[in-house]
């Protein structure tokens, strides 16, 4: 229920209170209110289960703009509320004038409330304010649940002159996805309409109990609270120390080899995992979207050596990892060198760029959602647990060697190399009327290379660090190319798409973005020929030579 404090503003003004001992607040309401609130009536308590969805998008775009919101489900009903975070001129919510022990209970804050339905897209919910307003905030990214709270309610109506309340004494269980991560109690009296002096006379009946404390938060923020230590203690205890290398020796077995890159690498991706979640610094998303497609490579470098089924389990896994991480890393890119291109744009055509710029905005907020949904899933979770397993003690990764004879580091990893670098140097037949994708293709063998080299890398003579150099400057350029290309691509089709429905200035501007892509790609296309000399020369040839010559 909602009273108004403005204009057609609805507000939700209630006590909150913070409850320690439940059956002994449970059994002063049964009794205990005559005494010191002889003219209120007080109605027959009455019990329900509650569940609170709470959700936002990605980015959390409502909670930036100071809205909390959720879907609530009871007796067969659903209800979507959305709720300020903050009081009109400012302050926080939690934030109205002192009482006598510190901390006023009364809260006063903005309410918009509507049917809806179990789905988290607005567009299955009946028209209301609410879904109006939620609407308005996601622009076109997608919903997601963050936390779920459960509650036993136990509810009963206070009535008197100078006014009408409903209690209710909270039993609250928070879910972070099927987990229970925290419980607490909480007695809420909301007002019916406006009736400050009967919450006032109630407060003060409550604080001479001993019984309850005001609250400072909202449930939403208390359960917040707990779901983000949970998740960080959960993080903790399951991230391994990021060594500074993986520790391979010649005499190492393959298997055991393969295991400590792996682990290296693992490290380096959950480490990266909080940065990812949080969506701060886009550095963390490509570092943990890079150690995916490492180990991915790693299986590769190091192929023979594990049971075929193990490989192909957790290849299939970290593809379905890497595949979020890429979609939103692409999006990135491309975010990037549009606002690189516009920062030499007039300020005409930079306002120009504005719907582009909100398309790439939405496509990865949609994507990011997927992503966040993934590393929530049960899945993930499960595939982390196994590969800590598999790469944290020698024992559970010989549980997965393959049979034979055990090979050692010393005598394969020359060979590894090798091969890895004929199949680069043997894309040299095509190079010269190889298209963007056949140059994509160089491109991934390069990488292989480059994976295979630093995963030895600690068994090779220092004359490594050269050879990898080189193939390094090939892997950006060609990275460089496939970029521009991707966003000639994406802009080449939002124009097909929206060309006729945008202003003559967007239409020019986008014009001219995808000429200057379309320039970058002729000019790289171009430089090939420059950083491909030194992967097939003599030099490098013979410092391979050397280096594989040295385990």
């Amino acid at each position: 229920m909602t009273g108004t404090t403005g204009p057609g503003v609805p507000h939700e003004v209630e006590l909150k209170y913070r409850v320690a001992d439940v059956a002994a607040l449970r059994a002063w309401l049964d009794g205990g209110w005559s005494s010191l609130l002889p003219d209120v009536h007080i109605g027959e308590a009455t019990s329900k289960q509650v569940e609170d969805r709470y959700f936002d998008t990605a980015r959390e775009v409502l909670r930036h703009h100071g809205f909390g919101a959720r879907l609530r489900r009871s007796g067969g009903r659903h209800l979507v509320s959305v709720k300020s975070l903050v009081l009109e001129g400012g302050q926080d919510a939690a934030d109205e004038p002192e009482d006598d022990s510190g901390n006023d209970p009364l809260h006063r804050r903005i309410e918009l409330e509507g049917p809806a339905s179990a789905s988290l897209d607005p567009r299955s919910w009946p028209n209301s304010p609410a879904r109006e307003l939620v609407e308005e905030l996601r622009g076109a990214a997608r919903l997601h649940g963050t936390f779920t709270i459960r509650q036993r309610r136990r509810v009963q109506e206070l009535e008197a002159a100078d006014g009408r309340a409903q209690l209710s004494l909270d039993e609250v269980r928070v879910l972070a996805g099927r987990a229970e991560v925290g419980t607490f109690a909480e007695l809420e009296v909301e007002a019916v309409g406006e009736a400050p002096q009967l919450l006032r006379r109630v407060a003060a009946a409550l604080r001479a109990t001993g019984l309850v404390e005001p609250t400072a938060g909202s449930k939403e923020q208390q359960a917040r609270q707990m779901v983000d230590r949970e998740r960080a203690a959960e993080r903790a205890r399951r991230l391994p120390r990021v060594p500074k290398s993986a520790g391979v020796t010649a005499d190492d077995p393959l298997a055991e080899a393969g295991r400590k890159v792996l682990r290296l690498h693992l490290a380096r991706m959950l480490a990266a995992e909080a940065g990812t979640r949080d969506g701060e610094d886009i550095e963390d998303l490509h570092k943990m979207r890079v150690a995916t497609r490492r180990m991915r490579s790693v299986w590769r470098v190091f192929d023979g050596a594990y049971r075929p089924k193990v490989q192909r389990r957790y290849v299939r896994e970290l593809r379905e990892v890497a595949a979020a991480l890429g979609f939103v890393r692409d999006l990135d890119v491309q975010l990037s060198i549009l606002d690189a291109w516009a920062a030499d744009q007039p300020d005409p055509d930079r306002a120009a760029l504005a719907p582009y710029r909100e398309h790439l905005v939405g496509e990865r907020e949609l994507r990011r959602t997927d992503l966040l949904d993934l590393l929530d899933a049960r899945r993930y979770q499960d595939f982390v647990s196994d590969y800590l397993e598999l790469t944290g003690t020698p024992a559970a990764a010989e549980r997965a060697v393959a049979v034979g004879t055990p090979i050692l580091v010393r005598h394969t990893a020359g060979g590894r190399i090798w091969v890895a670098y004929e199949h680069l140097r043997a894309r040299e037949t095509l190079l010269a009327w190889a298209d963007i994708p056949a140059l994509h293709a160089v491109r991934i063998e390069a990488k292989r290379l480059r994976y295979t080299l630093e995963s030895f890398r600690e068994v090779l003579p220092p004359a490594v660090d050269g050879v990898i150099a080189t193939v390094t400057a090939l892997q950006d350029h060609l990275g460089a190319l496939n970029d521009a290309d991707i966003a000639a691509h994406m802009v080449r089709s939002y124009l097909m798409a929206h060309g006729p429905r945008l202003g003559a200035v967007t239409g020019r501007v986008l014009a001219g973005y995808l000429m200057e892509q379309e320039r970058r790609i002729a000019s790289l296309r171009r430089g090939v020929p420059a950083v491909w000399r030194p992967i097939t020369g003599r030099a490098m040839r013979q410092a391979l030579a050397r280096v594989i010559a040295t385990p």
